[in-house]
């Protein structure tokens, strides 16, 4: 069984080259036009045409302008009549090829989205393989970095204890352990946005370890995967997208609050697969659409604190991690660039 695209019974077929060709109302009006002047020229020249209008022409020029009188207007009747039946058919084979195009993606959507569907198109079940294969490895990385994510006991402060006060335990001075912990490096912040290559990276775990433990971008960190994660489900992977780089600038102006087309570039996705699939999924599912405007409003808040230090160079190292090809496709998907 095949599960490649099929158009419908009801759809015409993009081709009618068996069919007899059919006599259409252009022809009818041009066979019309063609007797109705072939009438009024017989009229003329043997009923109307006044006595001596060619008597000072010869024979071979009054035939010639008999002809060009008789016949003339009528090849310039069927010559229109073939064109406008030329522009029909053209029509009607164009409507007929948009509508197939429709139909074969519909139902390239509705496959991609049907998890028990039959594939036995060799280059389809090829791609699914490498799907397979590319989810594997990232569940091996999300899963090898979730252990390290246990919640860890809060650091103290070295002195004094803390004081308990009732039901209520009260640090001194109101520390927190956020506060003692150490500011996160921008080179551990885009390792760990981009997350580990695969089990054997090392120096992206080390990476992803210290930035969990910087509260806000735990949280994006944390956001991130869950839409990744739902994100594989459709067959979406940030290595397969090839985003439209957007300059250091730009990131600035949407930093800084900015919205509307001088910051569209930032919607560089152009897979036009993986931004229907998005759509799809964020109006069927409303698990799938929570989670990512959570991470949206995450990724907006997190930017603006972190282009006020970085440089072009790590914006731009930033801009081509996977979360940050996460955020280009489900903000252009939510409308976050218009």
């Amino acid at each position: 069984m095949s599960d490649r695209p099929k158009t419908s019974p009801s759809q015409p077929p993009l081709s009618r080259k068996g069919d007899k060709p059919r006599v259409t109302a252009i022809e009818l009006v041009a066979l019309v036009l063609t007797v109705l002047w072939l009438t009024g020229t017989v009229l003329f020249f043997v009923v109307l045409a006044p006595s001596g209008m060619f008597e000072n022409s010869g024979g071979a020029l009054q035939f010639v302008i008999m002809l060009l009188a008789i016949f003339m207007p009528v090849a310039v009747i069927w010559v229109g009549a073939v064109a406008a039946r030329a522009s029909q058919i053209m029509r009607e084979e164009s409507q007929r090829l948009q509508t197939a195009i429709d139909a074969i993606r519909n139902a390239y959507v509705q496959q991609a989205q049907a998890s028990s569907t039959t594939v036995t198109d060799p280059s389809v079940a090829k791609r699914l393989d490498e799907i397979a294969a590319a989810q594997r490895k990232t569940e091996t990385a999300l899963a090898t970095f979730s252990t390290s994510r246990q919640p860890e006991p809060p650091r103290a402060a070295p002195a004094p204890e803390p004081v308990a006060t009732g039901d209520q335990v009260v640090l001194p001075l109101g520390t927190t352990a956020e506060d003692m912990a150490p500011p996160l490096e921008t080179d551990d912040f885009i390792k760990a946005l981009n997350f580990p290559e695969n089990a054997q990276d090392k120096a992206g775990f080390a990476a992803l370890r210290r930035a969990l433990k910087h509260r806000p971008t735990a949280q994006l960190v944390q956001a991130a995967q869950d839409i990744l994660t739902l994100m594989s489900q459709d067959g979406i992977y940030m290595d397969d997208l090839k985003p439209d780089r957007a300059r250091p600038e730009i990131w600035r102006r949407f930093a800084a609050g900015e919205r509307g087309g001088a910051i569209a570039p930032l919607g560089g996705i152009r897979d036009r697969s993986s931004l229907a699939l998005t759509a799809a999924r964020m109006k069927q599912d409303p698990i799938y659409r929570d989670a990512a405007h959570h991470f949206l409003r995450l990724f907006d808040r997190t930017i603006s604190g972190f282009v006020e230090t970085a440089t072009d160079a790590e914006l731009s190292e930033f801009s081509d991690t996977r979360t940050a090809r996460a955020f280009m496709l489900l903000g252009r998907v939510a409308g976050t660039f218009h």
